[in-house]
């Protein structure tokens, strides 16, 4: 079993660095318009001659009210009408990329994310979701990871049995924080009951797993108030937690502008309701994966890593990194091969290239050598936290201390701290660096420096 967590406040304040979530590398920040929709069809071709088996991601935008903490590619309005020309498009896109996948290619993941997915009408959702089985391989025997955001404002018993019986087995709760002057401070009023009776319909369905997301270091939040949404969260018992850090970056995300940023904790404050969350559910059984990921220990993920099978893609920590990523829908990121491409942000420019009939990529890059590399390092410390030189060496035919020499006096450092230990065969994070794994990966990146960290998030 993983080491747990150990708590170094004086590494935390030396390495709590702006830096990227490798949900890819390179990331999305690297992507350039020099990639498109031929790029895309080439990277179909090879996946389909490899029959490789798929993870689907759909993006639905839209959602009735404003969470001024989202970051999202989001449109809000009251106006559910708006969902019909976007569904037109999204389904001309399906029936697009469809005709050049093969049909035995199994769609093992499918992830609907937004904005909102339940803004949707029960109709709306049984027609895209009878699109996607008429065009591409979604698995009818419940054996495939078939997940979907919720907002519990917006979903209800018939709504949780009606996307049960459209084949979703997961679901990841939208909660943040619980406390009143917190939900007034972001615009996200949201009571315990209804969050308590969307995971009680879960149960009843028999929906395999169910995550809740929390923030910490929103407006108006304490460690204590903070505390008490963590204990109401564990009573509800997911077999998932994420804990995100909320960045405040109003100079590139509109909504923020209307928080208050004196009302934000202090750093002092943010680490302590990390460090008492950590305590919370390390006390009540749950596990830390990684990156702000917690399970309970007979959860896939938690197994997953267990097994060292535990892998990292645009959809997060998952069990599907063998398959190739097909996002779909407005600023949808897909990964096939060593393709990444990303759909048009602007949801005009999304909708009137399909209704040209041609595919809405609009930026992307693909990996060279020295990518595959380093993804596959950053990739190994991120999902496991140890990294033996020896597979990797095999795999790209290269010494490790040699190819990255200039590398190693930064990695030296980080052994003599106590975040990483270091000899000729391989790093290891220790448990006062696992929740700065981060930091470490940031030592092989080849595309960060100081100018671009800023776009980032910090690492706690």
């Amino acid at each position: 079993m993983l080491d747990t967590i150990c708590w170094d406040s004086n590494l935390i304040r030396r390495y709590d660095l702006a830096g990227p979530r490798y949900t890819s590398y390179p990331t999305a920040a690297q992507f350039g318009s020099q990639v498109g929709t031929f790029d895309l069809l080439h990277a179909l071709r090879d996946s389909r001659k490899a029959l490789r088996p798929l993870s689907l991601y759909v993006h639905i935008p839209f959602c009735a009210n404003i969470c001024y903490y989202c970051a999202c590619n989001k449109v809000i309005t009251k106006d559910r009408g708006r969902a019909h020309a976007y569904l037109q498009r999204l389904e001309q896109e399906i029936q697009l990329i469809g005709c050049h996948l093969d049909p035995t290619q199994r769609v093992e993941q499918l992830h609907f994310g937004g904005g909102t997915p339940t803004f949707l009408s029960h109709d709306e959702l049984r027609q895209l979701m009878a699109k996607l089985r008429q065009h591409l391989n979604l698995l009818d025997d419940d054996s495939g990871d078939y997940g979907i955001e919720i907002d519990p404002r917006e979903a209800d018993w018939s709504t949780m049995g009606l996307l049960r019986e459209l084949g979703f087995n997961r679901v990841s709760i939208g909660l943040q924080d619980l406390d009143p002057a917190v939900q007034r401070a972001v615009n996200r009023l949201q009571s315990l009951e209804e969050t308590r009776a969307v995971v009680e319909a879960a149960r009843t369905l028999q929906f395999r797993s169910i995550n809740i997301d929390l923030i910490y270091g929103l407006p108006k939040q304490t460690p204590e108030n903070f505390a008490r949404t963590v204990q109401e969260v564990i009573h509800l018992q997911p077999d998932r937690l994420s804990v995100f850090n909320y960045a405040h970056l109003p100079e590139r995300f509109m909504p923020q502008r209307r928080i208050n940023s004196q009302d934000l904790p202090t750093p002092e404050q943010k680490l302590a309701m990390l460090q008492g969350t950590i305590e919370q559910l390390t006390a009540a059984g749950y596990r830390y994966v990684g990156m702000d990921h917690f399970a309970l220990p007979d959860e896939e993920l938690a197994i997953a890593q267990e097994e060292a099978t535990l892998q990292r893609n645009f959809q997060g920590y998952t069990t599907h990194g063998h398959c190739d990523l097909i996002g779909l829908g407005v600023s949808a990121i897909s990964q096939i091969g060593d393709l990444y491409c990303q759909n048009s942000s602007d949801l005009n420019h999304y909708q009137n290239t399909l209704a040209d009939g041609q595919l809405a990529t609009s930026r992307g890059l693909i990996c060279n050598a020295d990518d595959r590399l380093r993804r596959a390092v950053i990739q190994q410390l991120i999902c496991h936290f140890h990294l033996p030189f020896a597979e990797i060496e095999q795999t790209f035919n290269i010494d490790f201390r040699g190819y990255f020499a200039p590398q190693w006096p930064q990695l030296q450092a980080m052994a003599a701290d106590g975040l990483i230990e270091l000899d000729d065969t391989h790093i290891r994070v220790l448990p006062a660096g696992r929740l700065l794994v981060r930091s470490v990966c940031m030592v092989f990146d080849a595309y960060l420096d100081q100018h671009n960290r800023q776009r980032f998030s910090r690492v706690i």
